[in-house]
């Protein structure tokens, strides 16, 4: 009898735990939400009042291009002096801090990120740096998840939890895909706990809190509302295999270029931040006052976090010309903004430069069998996930975000062929995952080791 009681009484402890954390991740997925979607909007409304000024002075010459200049380097030289006075950890996406906080490897001060994450996020991407918005989400919910998990006084391994619950909402509020969000935790972030019961279902949890939340005041459409395509035949598949080792090459060209990037800006020592921050906000004010100009549309083509450049590349139909001339500006800005260390992510810039990628590839492959193959944006959406798989080294995840976040779920067969194969031409080259590295070269600096990459 004894024993069934201490049976009764550990069951009632262990339930009351578990009611808690998962209150906890509710309280938390739903203020990341709330968070996320103000992100966004402050953003949006950023970049609309650049473009209204940029149009009241189109009619001087220099002041069309002096203007946007001015203002996107003064936004972004103030982004950097918040960060660095503050917060120095809130550089780049932030991803690899999270995953440094689980591994127990870095401190995370949550009561420091939060505020400069979010107004230096605002800052740096409303300057039109090309930047993504999942770095920060996924940040600022694993800073709110903490603050949250403080505040309740629960232990340091529920914490670690709500931590890790948080990081899966941000990439959720981002792009409002709860699945990958939860798919992003156990493929990348790969945390251990001493109960995974628990946490998975903290990290699902927190995860449709922010979607509802998101969803509430966006809407429930897709955040990149293109057509929707039917199934692809099944002899059509290996042409989505060629375009996967294509990106695999790319994606391994590109974690090799953004580390390079990283030391070339690592050796201005001598340069204030806020100058730093000035010249790199400058250039991408003038290169977004160019855009227009050069896509020939109202699109941002070459910067910011890349929405544009897709809804340029599905609606315009691009010169093949003008197509590569968008995928090597991307492609050489994202390095440069990274590399100087604004706060932004890299997943939605690779959604983009995969896009354009993909799209060549897809002419290409008319050109060489016309009429064989499908249309040239099933190529679009379904190589859109690849650089984030070959980068990242997270298929499912990259598979899974690019469904949720174009509202395509048809095309299942050729994302999974496209990211796999993507994903494993990476790793056969010897590429490492860009966060694993990012990660080693944080505590190799902290220690004052030289730093190392993949190759």
């Amino acid at each position: 009898m004894r024993f069934f009681n201490r049976l009764a009484e550990r069951f009632a402890e262990a339930r009351l735990k578990l009611d808690v954390v998962l209150i906890w991740a509710a309280i938390s997925g739903l203020c990341i939400g709330l968070i996320a979607t103000f992100l966004r909007h402050s953003v949006n409304f950023l970049i609309l009042q650049r473009s209204l000024i940029a149009q009241a002075v189109t009619g001087y010459p220099v002041l069309a291009w002096f203007i946007p200049s001015l203002i996107s380097g003064g936004m972004v030289s103030l982004s950097f002096w918040f960060m660095r006075r503050f917060a120095p950890e809130t550089s780049g996406s932030g991803i690899p801090q999270v995953e440094g906080a689980l591994d127990g490897v870095s401190t995370f001060r949550a009561f420091r990120v939060l505020p400069v994450k979010l107004f230096g996020g605002i800052l740096s991407m409303g300057a039109g740096m090309v930047a993504g918005f999942e770095g920060p989400t996924i940040q600022m919910g694993s800073a709110i998840a903490k603050i949250v998990g403080s505040l309740a006084k629960t232990s340091q391994e529920n914490l670690r939890i709500l931590i890790a619950a948080g990081a899966g909402a941000g990439l959720t509020a981002a792009f409002n895909a709860p699945i990958a969000g939860i798919l992003f935790i156990t493929e990348e972030v790969r945390p251990r706990f001493e109960s995974w019961t628990l946490a998975y279902r903290s990290v699902m949890v927190a995860c449709v809190t922010a979607t509802l939340t998101t969803r509430y005041f966006n809407g429930q459409n897709a955040f990149l509302k293109i057509t929707q395509f039917d199934r692809v035949p099944l002899i059509d598949l290996w042409m989505f295999a060629m375009l996967g080792v294509g990106l695999g090459l790319l994606g391994y060209g590109f974690n090799f270029c953004l580390f390079r990037a990283l030391d070339w800006f690592g050796q201005l020592q001598g340069i204030p931040h806020r100058l730093m921050g000035w010249w790199v906000g400058a250039a991408i004010g003038l290169l977004a006052w160019l855009s227009p100009l050069i896509a020939g549309s109202d699109y941002q083509v070459l910067t910011g976090s890349g929405e544009g450049a897709i809804f340029w590349s599905f609606n315009q139909e691009p010169s093949q010309s003008l197509l590569i001339f968008a995928l090597v500006m991307r492609f050489v800005l994202v390095m440069f903004c990274y590399g100087s260390g604004a706060i932004g992510g890299i997943f939605a810039p690779m959604l983009s430069i995969s896009t354009l990628f993909s799209l060549l590839v897809a002419r290409e492959f008319n050109s060489w069998f016309p009429g064989q193959i499908p249309q040239p944006a099933v190529f679009a959406v379904a190589g859109m996930g690849g650089l984030v798989a070959a980068t990242v080294r997270a298929p499912l995840t990259a598979m899974m975000l690019t469904m949720e976040f174009t509202d395509n779920y048809f095309v299942v067969l050729p994302l999974l062929m496209t990211c796999l194969f993507a994903s494993m031409t990476a790793h056969l080259l010897g590429g490492e995952p860009v966060y694993s590295v990012l990660l080693k070269r944080a505590c190799d600096k902290l220690q004052g080791k030289p730093q190392t990459d993949f190759v």
